[in-house]
This record gives structure tokens, C-alpha cells and sequence, in this order.
């Protein structure tokens, strides 16, 4: 008589629970200190890009609200600007001009100043707007000045039918595929309005005196960028004195590339961009180091 072994029976493995599938599912972020060297982290500033976004548009949308003519600021602020500077640094004081007609030398320079100005004061400010998000929830801090020094890109596109208008007026268009370098002028204003960002708003978030500087250093910033006049028409040993400061830079390679103005000197053009990329690594080396303590000092 055969016997029929029998195998053990199987013991049915238990299905993981909801909190286990959860878990496992889930990504761990490991927070740490935030490195006292110049230091952006693209991967985390990526995870964050939603974050950006929905800052970036939340600033855009409040912009001008609740006014009576609207974006139409973007387009009404750099053509009375210019107006002003037409009539008092064109018709009365006779700043030099070139072989430019001076309206569009004027609001080619006004533009990407305006740009800067409202990305230099947005991004100073950024942190201490932003105060309950800095105090209460993680993300990194960096977003807050870039978020601010891209809104403002909005106002710069909508202005541009203010110049087109001009060039097709008096005919000054660009002279060839330099205009493709104009988007390239705009990426230094905004590198060098960052790095200061990034120093005045740490600098904010303890002394709040950076909202009374700011007013103060604006209004004469046109006067040493070349705004009111053609840079290559002064001196030499001028031109290389604002050669220090990158808006110079700026502003002659914008009216070269979208206006044919006479081409800027690249080695000036070159000091420009030095400085511009020294303070935004001192600035970012400042708010790193400053960063680990807003959240207590704001």
C-alpha cells in the first residue's frame, strides 16, 4: 500500500498594507545645510520648477491689479521716460547721440533699464514680501530672487512696441543677424540684477535700510549707463571708467543688435561682463551663507 506524502501547507503571504506601498513609493529628500560657497543646486531647483512657476505667475497676475489702464503701464512708463529724457537731455542739454536718431537712442536705453530697476528692486525685497513662506515652509531660498528677476521680463516684451514703433519712424532698424545677440544683452542685465538681489535681500532680512538705498542708486544708474547718450561718442578714458559697470554694457549691445548703432567694444564689453559675473558670485556666496538663518532673523 502506497503512501501519499503531502507537502507542507503554503502559509499565504500577506499583501502590504497602504502605508507600507505608500512609503515605499514615496521619495526621501535629505534636507542639509546650505554650502557657504557659491552654489546652486540645478537638481533641486528643478524639483522646485512647479514652486517657480506658480510664484513667477502669482506675481505677474497681481502686478497690476486693480488699476484703471492695466498692462498698459508696461508700455505708458518707458515712453513717457523717454519723453522727459528726450525733451531735457535732447533739446536743452544736447547730449551727444551719434548717428542715431535720438528718440530711438533714448527708449532703446530706457527699456532695458527699466528692466533692471524693477528686477534689482523686486529681487532686494523678495524675502521679506515673501515673509510666511520664508518662516514656515522649506524650499530654497534662491527661488524667491530669481522668481523675482523674471517677472519683470513681462513689462520688457510688452514695451517693445514702444521702440519698433520709433524704428519704423525714423528707419533705424538693425543692420544684419545681430539682433539674435539682443536676447543675450537682456540674459546680462538679468545675471547682474540677481547678484545684487541675492546680497541686498540678505542683507534685508537684518537691516532694512536696502528700501531707502535703492531709490537713491536707481536714479542715478541712467546717468552712468549711457541711457541718456551714445557711449561711443565721449571720451575714451570715460568710456572705460563705465566700462565697470555692466548696465554700460548692456545698453551699447542692445542698441547695436536691435537699432545698428555702431558695434560696442568688446574688450569694454568684456570688463562689463567680469563684474557682472563677480557680483553675482559674491552675492550668491553671501545669501547662501546668510541663508540657514532668515527663517530667525526675518
Amino acid at each position: 500500500m502506497s503512501t501519499k506524502l503531502e507537502s507542507p501547507a503554503k502559509t499565504p503571504a500577506t499583501a502590504p498594507s497602504a502605508a507600507e506601498s505608500a512609503a515605499r513609493e514615496k521619495p526621501a529628500f535629505l534636507i542639509r545645510p546650505a554650502p557657504r560657497w557659491p552654489h546652486l543646486d540645478v537638481r533641486e531647483l528643478w524639483h522646485y520648477r512647479e514652486l517657480m512657476t506658480r510664484l513667477v505667475w502669482r506675481d505677474v497676475t497681481v502686478r497690476y491689479k486693480q488699476t484703471f489702464l492695466g498692462v498698459a503701464w508696461a508700455l505708458l512708463v518707458p515712453a513717457f521716460t523717454a519723453t522727459v529724457y528726450v525733451i531735457v537731455f535732447g533739446k536743452f542739454a544736447k547730449f551727444p547721440r551719434g548717428n542715431v536718431s535720438y528718440p530711438s537712442l533714448v527708449v532703446a536705453g530706457v527699456i532695458p533699464m527699466q528692466y533692471f530697476a524693477s528686477s534689482l528692486t523686486g529681487s532686494s525685497m523678495s524675502l521679506v514680501a515673501n515673509l510666511p513662506l520664508v518662516t514656515k515652509v522649506y524650499f530654497p531660498r534662491v527661488l524667491l530672487p530669481l522668481g523675482a528677476v523674471l517677472v519683470p521680463l513681462v513689462d520688457l516684451v510688452v514695451g517693445l512696441p514702444v521702440l519698433i514703433a520709433l524704428m519704423a519712424i525714423y528707419n533705424t532698424w538693425p543692420d544684419g543677424i545681430q539682433l539674435l545677440t539682443a536676447p543675450a544683452f537682456i540674459a546680462l542685465a538679468l545675471v547682474t540684477a540677481l547678484g545684487i538681489g541675492f546680497l541686498l535681500s540678505a542683507v534685508n532680512v537684518r537691516y532694512r535700510d536696502v528700501p531707502y538705498m535703492i531709490p537713491v542708486f536707481l536714479q542715478v544708474l541712467p546717468l552712468v549707463s549711457g541711457v541718456m547718450y551714445a557711449v561711443d561718442e565721449i571720451p575714451v578714458k570715460w568710456q572705460w571708467l563705465l566700462a565697470f559697470n555692466p548696465m554700460t554694457a548692456v545698453i551699447s549691445g542692445w542698441r547695436w543688435a536691435v537699432l545698428g548703432a555702431p558695434e560696442p567694444i568688446w574688450s569694454r564689453t568684456a570688463v562689463g561682463v567680469a563684474v557682472s559675473i563677480v557680483r553675482f558670485l559674491v552675492g550668491l556666496a553671501v545669501f547662501r551663507s546668510s541663508e540657514p538663518r532668515f527663517a530667525d532673523t526675518i
